[in-house]
């Protein structure tokens, strides 16, 4: 997830460019860079870190041009550097991009034969490459950009300047947003609203397979057949601060809506669904003789680890045990060669997670992280690492991190199991098949959102709140209680069901709401008596039931609806609706939802 944005018109475009990289660095923010069209060759700034450091380096010499594109960048493939940030130029062709090039491998390895010398480890590099390849056999930039996407696989939203054709932006678009914003005498392109807004509200919404060419005057679009598309400009009334949240209320909400595309971005070229296998590049831990796996994590991510524990147990058949980071270090683990410690981490950056690391490798186990910051202190430490594609996440209170987190256990978990044999091939496609019909899924529950909203008018004076859950879905228990009170300051409680009779019990009344994870899994029936044991103590029920429940229906107050999906999966799919309902009651409570108090995004001290 990265920021792009390209500009022609009557004003200096450095200033237009880096205007709009500031309202898109919430996209990306381990390096930045632009290029401009001056005097017939392309003049290029690229920084590591924040965007202000790339701002003082055109500031330290003026860029004098009405063209150019930049790019802010959360890094995918490569680490973050000056040589990994975009524009990337080849010859006179500088390209910024937004998405993943699956093939980018066998691309690169294509191009070396050619003769192409590489000067970066980025999937983006090759893009240039191409359209640079295609230019110097005659072609125009936009036929050129055309060709050079014909063997492409991924997702892409990209922008093309060229020193051949210094009055032109061609974009294209494949499974990543695209726009371009129509003023008088200019034009601008971006990933995102929020970067056209102080230029125009007049918008052209760029769809899957399409290409644009900008001039100052005009924009054509086509398809990338070369057909013509005839769309009229939509007038868009959002502020700058609304387009930033995609014109969602909080940051918070649009990340929860953001998940069926980071569950797919997780996993895109990840999973091979013909062998029903999972790739994973330049993994060298070995997988045999393995006798005991620990997953330590913090916070949200120590929910994740803890469906991870019954992932790895089902699929690789290897006793996997989980363990707070901050409990690890201190009760002398015994941890050694033999030993996987998974370590899982939103951020790379919790201190007692770092901590655990650090003491199995004391003891010489091979780590594992599975996080969402390349080039993070843990990515760094770790054996071997496993990246969640979630993008930044600004709301505290995890969303989209935790289901990617899911997403990657899950990944995890089957490569472990194909390789050990305890997954066979059929079994191994049904798993990676199921994988991929989860964002359709998670799309039909956000569109139930409206009903969830409903719920959380009724109970959102409420005192107290206690969520079930068995198996799987004990944790989702456990991450339910948690968004709530984080954000709303509910107390709440999640507890695996059947030791709800163990203490639980003699909470409930009629004013505490019970919230039921209760999919028809092998736990149904377990739950259905569980329920039972609430009503008859008078106690308000919210279930989370599959599609077509009837008996769970009948005896809840109030259902939330999910698709049916295979246990391994289901955990995904129910967190969602638990974090509408913890997000719309803190909404009516008044909270802060996207700064909750006494709390920071990541905990980096003990």
């Amino acid at each position: 997830m990265c920021g792009i944005v390209g500009y022609i018109g009557h004003r200096t475009a450095a200033d237009v460019l880096l205007d709009g990289l500031k309202r898109l660095e919430y996209r990306g923010y381990d390096s930045s860079g632009l290029a401009v069209l001056s005097g017939g060759r392309v003049e290029l700034r690229r920084s590591v870190g924040k965007l202000e450091r790339l701002v003082a380096k055109v500031h330290e010499k003026k860029m004098k041009s009405h063209i150019g594109i930049g790019h802010t960048r959360w890094a995918t493939h490569g680490r973050p550097s000056e040589e990994n940030a975009h524009p990337h130029l080849e010859g006179g062709v500088a390209v910024v991009h937004n998405g993943i090039i699956e093939n980018y491998l066998g691309l690169r390895e294509e191009l070396e034969k050619e003769g192409a010398k590489f000067k970066s480890e980025t999937d983006t590099e090759i893009l240039s490459h191409l359209i640079h390849r295609e230019i110097k056999r005659g072609k125009s930039l936009e036929e050129a950009v055309r060709e050079a996407l014909k063997p492409v696989k991924g997702s892409y939203a990209l922008a093309v300047i060229s020193k051949n054709e210094p009055d032109k932006i061609v974009g294209a678009r494949m499974e990543c947003p695209l726009v371009v914003g129509l003023g008088d005498g200019e034009a601008i392109l971006s990933s995102d609203l929020t970067a056209i807004l102080n230029v125009t509200r007049r918008a052209v919404f760029i769809e899957d397979g399409e290409i644009v060419v900008i001039t100052k005057d005009k924009v054509d679009v086509m398809t990338l057949g070369g057909f013509e598309v005839t769309r009229a400009p939509s007038v868009v009334d959002w502020s700058p601060v609304m387009a930033e949240k995609g014109g969602y209320r909080h940051f918070m909400l649009k990340e929860i809506f953001e998940q069926p595309r980071a569950v797919t971005d997780t996993f895109r070229g990840l999973v091979i669904e013909e062998s029903g296998d999972v790739y994973l590049h330049d993994f060298k831990i070995p997988v045999k003789g393995l006798e005991r796996i620990y997953i330590v994590a913090c916070g949200t991510s120590w929910h994740a680890a803890l469906v991870g524990k019954f992932l790895f147990e089902e699929l690789f058949r290897v006793p996997t045990e989980v363990d707070l980071g901050s409990e690890f270090r201190y009760r002398g683990p015994l941890a050694g060669k033999k030993t996987l410690v998974v370590a899982v981490t939103q951020s790379g950056e919790t201190a007692d997670t770092l901590a655990a690391v650090r003491e199995a490798k004391r003891k010489g186990a091979p780590v594992v992280a599975i996080c969402n910051v390349l080039g993070s202190t843990i990515t760094r430490e770790a054996d071997w690492t496993l990246y969640t594609r979630a993008g930044p996440e600004i709301g505290v209170a995890s969303t989209k991190a935790f289901t990617t987190q899911l997403t990657a256990l899950y990944m995890l978990a089957l490569y472990f199991g194909r390789r050990s044999g305890a997954v066979d091939k059929a079994s191994g496609m049904e798993l990676v098949q199921e994988l991929l019909k989860v964002p359709t899924k998670l799309e039909k529950v956000l569109a139930s959102e409206p009903s969830i909203e409903a719920i959380a008018k009724k109970y959102f004076h409420s005192q107290d709140f206690l969520y079930l859950g068995r198996g799987l879905n004990y944790p989702i228990a456990l991450e339910g209680a948690l968004k709530l009170k984080e954000i709303s300051y509910i107390h709440a409680e999640g507890y695996p069901a059947g030791e709800m009779k163990h203490g639980p019990i003699a909470l409930i009344d009629e004013e505490m709401p019970t919230v039921f994870i209760a999919p028809r899994d092998s736990h149904y029936p377990k739950i259905l008596a569980n329920i039972e044991e609430v009503k008859a103590r008078d106690g308000k029920i919210i279930a989370v039931v599959n599609e077509d429940d009837t008996d769970a229906t009948a005896r809840a107050d109030d259902i939330m609806t999910v698709p049916h999906a295979p246990h391994h999966l289901a955990p995904i799919i129910i967190t969602v609706p638990l974090q509408l309902l913890a997000y719309h009651i803190a909404v009516l409570k008044g909270t802060d939802v996207d700064q909750p108090r006494n709390l920071a995004k990541s905990v980096t001290v003990e």
